[in-house]
């Protein structure tokens, strides 16, 4: 059923911004949306989730949906910037088709829709290493998501692509991804040049970058890995993208 949480937040003064965060209940979008309550930017953060979050303040709205219903139950939201932090994992999943369904689908089906609700930045979260011809399932499925959302023709598309994400508790198991996150921190000053990229980055850091996308003004296609997104939460949104430029709707 579709319930909004703290119904009784002031309304956003005119003219604005509200962002739109799907995946908020995850170990990255509950950061995100913390970044966001913490900065000036919008006057509405709107975490949309399947349960609710359990936790209050005045900027935030959790829209509680059912996903199978997500068009009729975001109609008539106002979205200025969308970040979607959907995706699991192929032995979470239970099979190809099913990781597939999450991770390319689901992240498509969301950006139509913010897409749709006049969004002029989608921020996604895809992995280093996407490529659409990649040999690799996850990382050919992450490239395949990457080149359709961009054809949706966003004004501004930012594609963060991390490595293993540091910092935090994830509410499942997994045992072999939680003992690569206790050696990361020993491999990462051995990986520079262009293994830079691939680097495990903390989920706080992700997650101010993320943020400061909203104040580039930058439009277009950008791709962010480990070095972009560094400067970026550092200086707040001036750094030079970390990947390729692409032309808008490319």
């Amino acid at each position: 059923m579709d319930r909004v949480i703290n119904v009784k937040s002031p309304a956003a003064p005119a003219g604005a911004r509200h962002a739109w965060v799907f995946g908020a209940s995850g170990l990255l979008g509950r950061r995100l949306v913390d970044a966001l309550l913490e900065s000036p930017e919008h006057a509405r953060v709107i975490a949309v989730t399947r349960r609710p979050l359990g936790r209050e303040h005045p900027r935030l709205a959790n829209r509680i949906v059912a996903f199978e219903q997500l068009e009729s139950q975001l109609a008539g939201i106002t979205c200025h910037d969308a970040f979607c932090c959907l995706g699991t994992t192929r032995a979470r999943a239970g099979s190809e088709e099913a990781f597939r369904k999450v991770d390319h689908d689901q992240v498509l089906r969301v950006a139509r829709i913010v897409r749709q609700a006049g969004a002029e930045r989608f921020v996604l979260v895809s992995a280093v290493g996407a490529d659409p011809a990649a040999k690799n399932f996850y990382l050919r499925v992450k490239g395949e998501t990457e080149t359709e959302v961009a054809a949706l023709g966003f004004p501004a598309l930012d594609i963060v692509q991390p490595g293993l994400l540091l910092g935090g508790s994830r509410a499942e198991s997994r045992p072999l991804e939680s003992a690569a996150r206790l050696l990361m921190p020993l491999v990462n000053p051995l990986l520079g040049g262009s293994h830079k990229a691939w680097r495990g980055i903390d989920i706080g850091m992700l997650a101010q970058a993320m943020v400061a996308l909203t104040r580039s003004g930058r439009r277009g296609v950008y791709r962010y890995t480990y070095d972009g997104l560094q400067k970026l939460a550092a200086r707040g949104g001036s750094a030079r993208p970390g990947g390729a430029l692409t032309a808008p709707g490319s």
